[in-house]
C-alpha cells in the first residue's frame, strides 16, 4: 500500500489497479499511465463558473436519463475493450462530466467516455486541458468538449466529427448552444455571473 506520494516514481507507469491502492491526500490523475498532480483548490472564479454550469446543466437534464457529475469524479478511459483495473492506464477527474449511458456508471465513477466533458482552466492546468486532455478526450470518443477560461471569460466548444475535434466557436459574450442537447442554450452571462 502506498501511503505517501513520495513513494511513487514520477517517471513510472501506473494502472487504475495501482491508483486504487494509493492512500495519500494529494489528488492525482493518470493519463496513459503517467501521474499528473492536480492543482491545489481552484480559485473562486473557477468554482463559480463550474457551479453555474453544473446548475444550468442539471436543471436542463432534470427528469432525463443523462447524469451530471462534478469533480472529484473518476472517469476511467480504457483502451479498446481492456476494462480490468490492471489494464486501465487513464483515470481523469474532469470538472464536469455528463454521461447518458447508465451502463458506464458504477460505484467507482464512469468507465468509458462521457458524452460531454467541461474543463475549467487555471494557469496551472491550461496546457493540459488544451493539449493532453484535448487529445485524450478526442481519442476516447467524448462527443462534446468545452474548455472554459475564467480569466478571459471565454468558452471554446469542440465537437467530435469523423473521430477528430472540430472547433465550433470561441464564445466570449453570446449564448452558447450545446450540440449534443440541441434544446440547451447556455447564456454566457450566467456562466460568469
Amino acid at each position: 500500500m502506498i501511503t505517501d506520494i513520495s513513494q511513487l516514481d514520477p517517471k513510472g507507469t501506473y494502472t487504475y489497479a495501482d491508483y486504487l491502492k494509493w492512500q495519500f491526500d494529494e489528488s492525482v490523475e493518470l493519463i496513459k499511465g503517467k501521474i499528473y498532480w492536480m492543482s491545489p483548490a481552484p480559485k473562486r472564479m473557477h468554482q463559480s463558473a463550474s457551479g453555474n454550469l453544473s446548475y444550468i446543466i442539471r436543471q436542463h437534464l432534470d427528469g432525463k436519463k443523462c447524469q451530471v457529475y462534478d469533480a472529484p469524479f473518476d472517469v476511467r478511459l480504457p483502451v479498446q475493450n481492456k476494462k480490468k483495473p490492471e489494464q486501465i492506464y487513464t483515470v481523469v477527474q474532469p470538472d464536469i462530466s455528463v454521461i447518458c449511458d447508465p451502463a458506464k456508471l458504477d460505484d467507482d465513477g464512469c468507465l468509458g467516455a462521457p458524452d460531454w466533458i467541461i474543463e475549467i482552466t487555471s494557469p496551472r492546468t491550461a496546457k493540459k486541458d488544451f493539449d493532453e486532455k484535448f487529445h485524450l478526450y478526442e481519442q476516447s470518443g467524448v462527443r462534446e468538449y468545452w474548455i472554459v477560461q475564467p480569466k478571459e471569460k471565454a468558452i471554446n466548444v469542440y465537437t467530435l466529427e469523423n473521430e477528430e475535434y472540430a472547433l465550433v466557436d470561441i464564445y466570449e459574450s453570446e449564448e452558447i448552444p450545446c450540440r449534443i442537447f440541441p434544446d440547451l442554450i447556455v447564456a454566457h452571462s450566467r456562466v460568469f455571473a
